[in-house]
């Protein structure tokens, strides 16, 4: 590789020139002068996927990353896939984005998996698959690479709020809380709190916990959380807990989370991209969180003095289990019925589509075979039920004087066209022979009409 010129194009990424130095790393990879060694290709190309995300471009992207995973001796395919998913989930790809996510938290090299991890728990979530995006999550938390766990904790709590679970999320939001973080993601994160509180009927905890959202004037809650707020200040006013009401405040919770906006838009962070990483290009981010992951601790042993670890122990088994309890819930969310009608309709235009591929191939119903033998299982009275309406009458005597009755006349072949047909038939006589007719006929309707009946000879074809 032409290192001078491999080292120019990144200077020119340090500097922003982000097309030129897509133009310099583009001509780097052409450069016949100087071969590329094993591993070299997958670097051009992953820094040209790099440059094409700076700019903008993440289906072209896409195509950059997918030849940067070809090279396997590249040691950085991993990061390659995590950033594959992104411009994936940039594009609401969420199917294929999952799909990177997973070979780049299966590859043993990943040194930062938690990434791939919030990506797909962003991506799940965004399918309505929240036990699948909480098993997501919680490695992302658990992940000792990861130097802010706060947003893997607050999306846990989200999920654990959808699946019916707000024990387990007031636990994942607790947890968060030991960490420090921008002033806007702690009012985001006491909002949240202080609805799981609500939904476990603890309306002191959640008052505490709202007012704490609020307390600087920069915050305001949503309207789900206004409504719980306003619940719980009323609990604790009469005295009571309003456990019973806990459910119908769960369904009005807000799931939007810290990473997961609720537009389904991605928002591009011009300044996240950092030692060739461009996992946070795509965060799904709402704007308020742009914290220096540098400034966050690390957190080994950070959770030890948590009271409610279950969200940490669960199994993925008992995740999926919590959401089959919802089943009906995300059903109705994802508007099955009009999915039943879209079938129906798709089924409908199919069938219309092949009927009219089947009339201009010469198709019709009944089949000229079907009329052919109709013909000549009865000739006397075929004047008035296979012969066209344009033939003239007194013509049709002529034409069946030489037809032999036969009710297994064989037909020898046919020849089709959208508008006229041909058939040929062998009918037997009662001495035995075989007479050979050419059968004429027209389109009438989807149906098929005698036009003319004449002997054949072989000799004409």
């Amino acid at each position: 590789m032409n290192n001078e010129l491999f080292d120019r194009a990144n200077e020119r990424y340090r500097l922003r020139d982000y097309r030129g130095a897509l133009m310099a790393f583009t001509e780097c990879l052409q450069d016949t002068n100087f071969p590329l060694t094993p591993g070299e290709m997958g670097l051009l190309y992953h820094q040209i996927g790099n440059c094409l995300v700076k700019l903008k471009n993440p289906r072209e992207a896409i195509q950059a990353y997918s030849q940067a995973t070809a090279d396997t001796a590249y040691r950085a395919l991993a990061t390659v896939e995590c950033n594959l998913g992104m411009a994936y989930a940039s594009l609401r790809d969420y199917t294929n984005a999952i799909n990177c996510f997973e070979k780049s938290v299966a590859d043993t090299t990943n040194p930062t998996p938690y990434k791939s991890y919030m990506g797909m728990g962003n991506a799940l979530m965004k399918l309505g698959k929240s036990a699948e995006a909480g098993v997501a999550f919680r490695e992302a938390a658990l992940d000792e690479s990861n130097p802010d766990p706060t947003k893997a904790l607050l999306n846990l709590g989200v999920c654990f709020m959808a699946l019916n679970r707000p024990a387990d999320a007031v636990a994942s939001y607790e947890s968060a809380l030991q960490f420090d973080m921008q002033p806007a993601t702690r009012n985001k994160l006491q909002a949240s709190l202080g609805q799981a509180y609500v939904a476990c009927g603890q309306m002191e905890k959640a008052v505490h916990a709202f007012e704490e959202a609020i307390a600087d004037k920069t915050y305001y809650l949503s309207d789900s959380a206004s409504v719980d707020y306003q619940r719980a200040v009323g609990a604790v006013a009469q005295g009571t807990s309003e456990q019973n009401q806990a459910t119908q405040v769960l369904q009005l919770a807000d799931m939007s989370g810290l990473d997961v906006a609720a537009d389904g838009t991605s928002v591009y962070d011009e300044g996240a991209y950092e030692g060739g990483d461009v996992s946070e290009a795509f965060y799904y981010d709402e704007g308020t969180y742009e914290a220096d992951p540098a400034s966050f601790p690390g957190y080994v042993g950070a959770y030890e003095n948590v009271d409610n670890d279950r969200f940490f122990t669960a199994t993925d088994a008992e995740l999926e289990q919590w959401s089959r309890g919802l089943a009906k819930q995300d059903r109705k969310r994802r508007n099955v019925g009009l999915k039943i009608l879209l079938f129906f309709v798709i089924v409908i235009v199919l069938a219309a589509a092949a009927g009219v591929f089947a009339y201009t191939q010469g198709y019709g119903y009944p089949t000229v075979q079907t009329v052919t033998r109709e013909l000549f299982s009865d000739p006397s009275a075929a004047a008035d039920k296979v012969f066209s309406a344009d033939v003239d009458k007194d013509a049709i005597p002529a034409m069946l004087d030489p037809v032999v009755s036969d009710s297994n006349v064989t037909i020898d072949g046919v020849s089709h066209s959208m508008t006229e047909s041909t058939v040929y038939a062998t009918a037997k006589t009662e001495e035995g022979g075989e007479v050979q007719y050419r059968v004429s006929m027209v389109r009438d309707g989807i149906t098929w009409k005698v036009s003319n009946v004449e002997l054949y000879f072989p000799s004409q074809a």
